[in-house]
């Protein structure tokens, strides 16, 4: 085949101070590694000669430590967006080193398209395979969709990584639709979890592609932590409330999709729904797919999967493509503006599960900031789909931090989830069914069935100090909870009597 191959220094070495980079991936699955890391070096040379060297970095979502991290630490990022979970780059967003934009994952492959960033210099993808097709390549894409298409057709230049450590049968997952911009946008086509609308593959036209990185890297994959007893009561808790629905018939008898977080407590979840034979066999649409939802495909429990990404381990990810006579015909990747398009997820009637860091009582989530300003990750796509889904789920732990922290507080520190668009909280204390309740009812109901004992009276303390109006309030101590754990170290050391004259 015609095209350049080269080495990811010398790929590197093409890329200048200032250049916008848009990368594939979504997590660490799909993510270029061997430029970005080469890419770390060259700044880390340029810093050292008295120069500067940094670029912007646009992505799917999260990326790995070949990516975020590397070029964290070489303090090469001049701007990065939509979402990421390494700590040295969480490290240097919070001493204000790196401006980070924390955004809609399904507003990013458009807000590119729409102009709002600027031009993108260079994309970098990382692929299975390249075929050659007249005065374009077909390029196939691994772990991930991402924003793939949109980084290819936007970039003026493209870099490919070809990894031979993932099979190229990963082609016959993915399903590649860019959709058009406004005034000219169709609706998406897709009205069943496993429809697919698209190619298979991204296009390159042979003036933008500089070069081929051959390499063999695996993806980093993150480790979750194990479930233990609270996670799993929360996943418990959240099936039975899911079971009690679907017996109500308020969740059609062949149930509806399910999308579902990250992390030992959607694992639980979905270890607990899995195991409850009163559901039946259901579907996933999700922007992420784990170890699990795998586990369940091969047992038949979950029939067809959609997703943006495989976030598995690496052995996983081999198990999938030694399977992929089944899988081909049960699992799609997709673009993260499909992954997460609110119509679609609302078409589907998916039911969204998402982690919050904290919710208050009247039902408003943080899902970034800790204290409110401290960002843990970012909103990722649970705005997306909790703001659309059938139905709304926030999870979290009742307390943090061995109970100096609770985690259902007077009023969020942050919002990223408004009372509009949360339905349901579960703690392992219990469920709270927020629907068509007004504001002192939630209230009410949150203390009841999600607070920890060791919190409940504290908060049954503020509402008596919140003054009327349809949303009590008492301002001066709505953060008093927030400005104890600063100033003592611990919630539980609140005395509202501090903050009311």
């Amino acid at each position: 085949m015609a095209y350049t191959r080269m080495t990811a220094a010398e790929a590197a070495a093409l890329i200048n101070n200032n250049d916008n980079i848009a990368m594939s991936g979504f997590t660490p699955a799909g993510v270029a590694k061997a430029v970005t890391r080469e890419l770390a070096k060259k700044a880390e040379a340029e810093h050292a000669a008295g120069r500067e060297f940094k670029v912007g970095i646009f992505t799917g979502a999260s990326t790995g430590q070949s990516t975020d991290g590397v070029l964290a630490n070489a303090q090469a990022i001049k701007y990065r967006a939509p979402y990421t979970t390494n700590p040295d780059f969480r490290k240097r967003v919070n001493m204000g080193e790196i401006p980070y934009n924390d955004l809609h994952l399904s507003h990013m492959a458009q807000e590119l398209r729409y102009g709002f960033y600027g031009e993108i210099d260079w994309a970098i993808l990382e692929v299975c395979d390249i075929e050659e097709c007249g005065n374009e390549y077909h390029v196939y894409l691994t772990a991930a969709g991402g924003i793939s298409p949109t980084a290819a057709r936007l970039a003026k230049h493209v870099i490919l990584e070809l990894n031979s450590f993932h099979n190229p049968n990963a082609k016959f997952i993915h399903d590649v639709y860019e959709p058009l911009d406004p005034p000219y946008r169709k609706a998406i086509p897709i009205e069943k979890v496993g429809d697919r609308i698209g190619v298979p593959y991204v296009v390159i036209p042979k003036d933008k592609l500089v070069g081929v990185v051959e390499c063999n890297i695996p993806d980093e994959a993150r480790a979750f932590k194990d479930s233990d007893p609270v996670t799993e009561k929360i996943g418990f808790l959240t099936a039975e409330f899911l079971v009690s629905e679907l017996a109500k018939g308020r969740i059609p008898k062949e149930f509806l999709p399910l999308q579902s977080g990250v992390g030992s407590t959607a694992n639980a979840i979905l270890g607990a729904l899995g195991q409850d034979k009163q559901v039946p066999d259901f579907n996933i649409y999700t922007e992420v797919i784990q170890n699990s939802v795998i586990d369940m495909m091969l047992t038949g429990r979950v029939k067809d999967a959609s997703a943006c990404s495989l976030t598995v381990s690496n052995d996983c990810l081999m198990q999938v493509y030694d399977n992929m006579d089944y899988f081909k015909d049960h699992l799609t990747l997709r673009q993260s503006e499909i992954s997460n398009s609110p119509e679609i997820i609302r078409r589907l009637g998916v039911i969204a599960i998402n982690t919050a860091i904290e919710c208050d009582l009247y039902g408003n989530a943080n899902s970034t900031h800790i204290s409110g300003v401290k960002m843990m990750n970012g909103i990722g796509g649970s705005g997306d789909f909790e703001r659309n889904a059938y139905l709304s789920i926030f999870t979290c732990p009742s307390t943090a931090k061995g109970g100096l922290i609770s985690s259902i507080v007077p009023f969020v520190s942050h919002q990223d989830h408004s009372e509009h668009d949360v339905n349901i909280i579960v703690t392992e204390q219990g469920v709270a069914d927020l629907r068509g309740k007004c504001p002192e009812e939630r209230a009410k109901l949150i203390i009841e069935q999600c607070v920890h004992p060791d919190y409940k009276q504290l908060l049954w303390d503020y509402m008596k100090i919140a003054k009327g109006g349809h949303t009590r309030h008492n301002l001066p101590a709505a953060f008093a909870m927030h400005d104890s754990l600063a100033r003592k170290g611990d919630m539980r050391l609140t005395d509202f009597a501090e903050y009311v004259k």
